[in-house]
């Protein structure tokens, strides 16, 4: 039983291993181009043939990912595929698939259940199948477990199964997929061993833990004590716009203390594949065990918040001067999540273009990282990006700044905005026009 084991190891330690990214966005790309920069061969399989024929032509989609990158992997052995009977060539099949909420704020568990079952009837012995995509605790075991055993293979002894989630931060200089810890969990103790084999070659550190469970949470956990952090400062912005006091004055000089508090900054809303989502992963499951968590539900409420008040201010900004939203020409700028990225999931942005068109607002955006509004699961715009011009801002009865992308020319934006709600606090000293929200 162990040779098996034995000879997975191996062919990783040699890389002679065939990686298989199942799911090339954010994720699976950065992890392709580790692998393959470090001479693995790496086989990416996605269901949209539109991003396999751009891969293949050694074309990126992802806006911090250069073409010549994708280039270079091309002629070193990567390819797409959108064949997942090509799953049985892998040696590793690593699962970066999205795991999103449905309507009702609850796991939409179809992307990761869809994307097993289709590799399911190509898995044979030797391989480790690695589940990145963030989820509840449970989850490798109640549905990728009994999938990958359907076929008579024993998981731990033929096939080996982890769950490793991602750390991926879109356009963070400061570290990048090679220098993240990568935590992981195994099934068994054979799987933990297989997959670490697997990691090592590209991460410069694996940190174990005990089960995938423990993996799981630990993900959430990450990501949920931003979420309640967050939470917390969007909150006290609240308050201290009704004393007079500017929130983002108090967070950096709190930010002295050399202990005991770390800097979180208010913002529009959550943003993101992960903070605004994953902490319902854990409250849908922790009702399965009787429990409510408040206050975790409590942050998620505040946060989701965000965009309505900031459309408020939007509103109390406009009403100051005589106008009602109904009508009114509003530019909001940046509708990426973060900044200085292309990545529109979650964006709060969207929330609040939505929530001024259904004020009767007449809405446009600008952003350099966003062209042309992209497609959505559940948002939709026929809008580009308008370019920023001081007669194009002048045009406008207003101007919500909602991502702070470095490329925005702040200066002219405040000379030229005849009312300019700022959700960012970029704009630290008072002025008449520019409302703080």
């Amino acid at each position: 039983m162990s040779g098996i084991k034995q000879e997975s190891v191996a062919r990783f330690k040699k890389k002679e291993a065939v990686i298989g990214i199942v799911g090339l966005g954010y994720v699976g790309l950065p992890l392709m181009l580790r692998y393959n920069a470090i001479g693995f061969r790496v086989l990416g399989i996605d269901i949209d043939e539109s991003k396999v024929v751009k891969l293949n032509a050694g074309q990126s989609y992802i806006e911090h990912i250069p073409g010549e990158k994708i280039a270079l992997a091309r002629k070193t052995g990567f390819e797409a595929t959108s064949d997942f009977s090509r799953a049985s060539e892998c040696d590793a099949l690593i699962l970066c698939v999205p795991t999103p909420l449905n309507k009702y704020r609850e796991p939409d568990m179809s992307f990761v259940i869809n994307t097993t079952d289709a590799i399911k009837p190509y898995l044979r012995k030797g391989q480790v199948v690695s589940l990145e995509s963030t989820t509840y605790p449970g989850t490798t075991e109640e549905e990728l477990l009994p999938r990958v055993q359907e076929g008579g293979l024993q998981v731990g002894e033929d096939i080996f199964l982890v769950y490793s989630p991602e750390r991926e931060d879109p356009g963070n200089p400061n570290f990048e997929t090679r220098t993240i810890p990568k935590v992981i969990g195994g099934h068994t103790p054979n799987c933990l061993e297989v997959g670490v084999a697997l990691y090592e070659q590209a991460i410069d550190q694996v940190v174990c833990v005990s089960s995938t469970k423990a993996a799981e949470m630990t993900k959430l956990l990450e990501n949920i004590h931003r979420a309640v952090n967050i939470g917390l400062v969007n909150e006290m912005k609240v308050v201290a716009d009704r004393m007079g006091i500017d929130i983002f004055e108090v967070v950096d000089a709190a930010a002295t203390k050399p202990f005991g508090f770390t800097p979180y900054y208010p913002g529009p809303g959550l943003g993101g594949h992960c903070i605004p989502i994953d902490p319902f992963y854990l409250t849908w499951k922790a009702r399965e065990y009787g429990l409510h968590t408040r206050f975790i539900e409590l942050s998620g409420e505040v946060n989701q918040a965000m965009p309505e008040y900031v459309v408020s201010k939007l509103m109390d900004g406009l009403n100051e001067r005589g106008r009602a939203l109904k009508g009114s020409r509003v530019l909001v700028l940046g509708i990426a999540y973060k900044k200085n990225v292309d990545d529109m999931r979650e964006s709060p942005s969207v929330e609040i273009m939505e929530l001024i068109q259904a004020k009767g607002g007449i809405v446009a955006y600008s952003d350099p990282h966003v062209p042309v509004f992209p497609k959505m699961r559940e948002h939709h715009f026929e809008l580009s990006s308008e370019p920023l011009t001081p007669e194009s801002l002048a045009s406008f009865d207003a101007v919500v700044l909602a991502t702070d992308h470095d490329r925005f020319d702040y200066d002219a934006i405040s000379q030229h905005a005849s009312l300019l709600v700022d959700s960012r606090g970029k704009y630290r000293a008072p002025q008449a026009h520019i409302i703080k929200a």
